[in-house]
Order: structure tokens, then sequence, then C-alpha cells
């Protein structure tokens, strides 16, 4: 099981596979590597790296603290270092998007391109309460059988998903136990994360725009409720070159094994070759 230490000590998990570019697969807040499982499959020629942030899947926890997109994408530079990596490009789902913006400040030296899914910097409102409303806590439901059920109709924005998907997150979302359901993160996430909020929020279009000249991508479900239209549309405004689609009957996140989601990480990638 691959892992390598933190600047600060901690052990954290990653997955690496495959030959090619380096592809470094940045999950969503509360996710770890599972998160790229459906697109995994659809990525030739690439060195596939997912690594799981502190706190998150097989990873060990740390201060809550620490559990900020700053340190996270500290944690990102030292497992490129670790594996020997001078540049990859990043392909990063909601907070693994704004990690990737956070490294486009801070090291762009070390990108090569950026993908975001189905993030921007502006986060909707009703986006930020759908996350608040689950985020540490663990679900009202028994198994995973329930928890599927529930989640193909209560998942906002999504239809046409078959029911073996839904049964695929439940297993990833959740761990079974004799009481019911249980979330396989530090629960503390949620301090980390309500702590930061209770700020207003920083500006977080310099952060964009540290991407210009880097080849990019943006994935949005077209019935998100955290990436606005209006947002997209400024995104877009400002990187008329970047690659830009929706996806139909998906709401946050596409889970990027998508027809329109595979074209544009396929013309993408093709940038890089």
């Amino acid at each position: 099981m691959p892992r390598f230490t933190t600047s600060d000590g901690l052990s954290l998990h990653y997955e690496d596979e495959g030959d090619g570019l380096p592809l470094l697969c940045l999950a969503g807040l509360t996710r770890d590597h599972h998160d790229f499982d459906y697109v995994a499959p659809h990525l030739r020629d690439v060195r596939l790296i997912r690594p799981d942030y502190r706190g998150r899947g097989q990873s060990e926890w740390g201060p809550h603290e620490s559990y900020t997109i700053p340190v996270e994408a500290r944690d990102a530079v030292e497992l490129l270092d670790h594996l020997g990596i001078a540049r990859a490009a990043i392909l990063g789902t909601s907070r693994g998007g704004l990690i990737a913006m956070m490294l486009a400040a801070t090291a762009k030296d070390r990108l090569s391109a950026v993908a975001l899914n189905d993030i921007g910097p502006e986060i909707a409102e009703a986006g930020l309460d759908t996350i608040k409303d689950y985020l540490g806590r663990d679900p009202v439901w028994k198994s995973y059988a329930e928890a599927a059920e529930a989640m193909a109709t209560r998942m906002p924005g999504f239809a046409a998903v078959p029911a073996e998907r839904w049964e695929h997150e439940a297993r990833t979302l959740f761990r079974e136990g004799p009481n019911g359901l249980t979330i396989p993160y530090d629960p503390r996430l949620r301090d980390a994360v309500l702590g930061s909020g209770a700020q207003p929020a920083p500006d977080l279009w310099p952060l964009f725009d540290a991407l210009a000249g880097l080849p990019l991508c943006a994935i949005r479900g077209a019935n998100s409720n955290l990436l606005a239209p209006e947002t997209f549309a400024e995104m877009q405004a400002r990187r008329p070159d970047m690659i830009a689609v929706e996806v139909p009957d998906r709401g946050h996140i596409p889970f990027l094994d998508e027809p329109e989601a595979l074209d544009a990480l396929g013309r993408w990638l093709g940038m890089l070759r």
C-alpha cells in the first residue's frame, strides 16, 4: 500500500498506476481516490496518481486546523517530490479544483495543465448549504442498499443514473457497521470548514487567473448547485481558450465518465502530447 510522510509527520495514502503523462487526481472535500474510479479506465497513456487527503480515506488523521486548502496543496507538492515528478497535470474535482488553483498561484512551475470538475472561483450558497448539512455527520441510513435507494431520489440535479452506480457510491462514501452507516473521514473536517466559513469568503478570482498559460479544461454539471452558470460563463470569458463543457442530467459532481466529460478530458490531454 503506497504511502508517504508529509513534512509535518502524517502518513498519507496514494494510488499510483500506469505509465506516461503524470496526472494528479485531487478529490472532493470528503472523498478519496475512489472519486476517479469511473474515469480511470478511460484515461490512456497517463500515470494516474490519486492521493487520499489527510483525514480522509486511508490516510492518517491530523489536527483539524491542518485541513485547509493551503496545507493540502503543500501535501500535493510533497507527494510529487516523493515520487520524483517535476511537473504534473491536475484533474481536480470540487475541493481538488480549489487546490489546483492554489497551486497555480503558489507553485505554478509544478503544473503542466489543469482540469476543473464542477468548481470555480465562486461557490454558490445553495451548494455550500448542502455541504454544511451533511459534513462531518453520519448518515441516517442503516445499510448500503438503503443509502443507494435514497441517493437515487434525493441527489439534486441527477437523472438517468443506473441503480448500481448509486450502490457503488454508497459503498465508497460510507462504511457499514452493526449500528448503521458511518463516514470514513475525520468528522473534525466539519470544524475546519465551518471555522473558515465563518469569515467572509476570499476573492478566488486571482487564483483562477493564475492558471493563465496552462492548458485548461472546465466541466460543469448542467444542474450543479455549486458552480453557477454565471460563474462558468465568466470563467469562459476570462479564458476563451479553455475547453468548457456542461454535462446534462448531472448536478454536483459529474462522474467524469459521461461522453461530454470524456470528450473534454480527451481534448485536454491531447494538448499535452
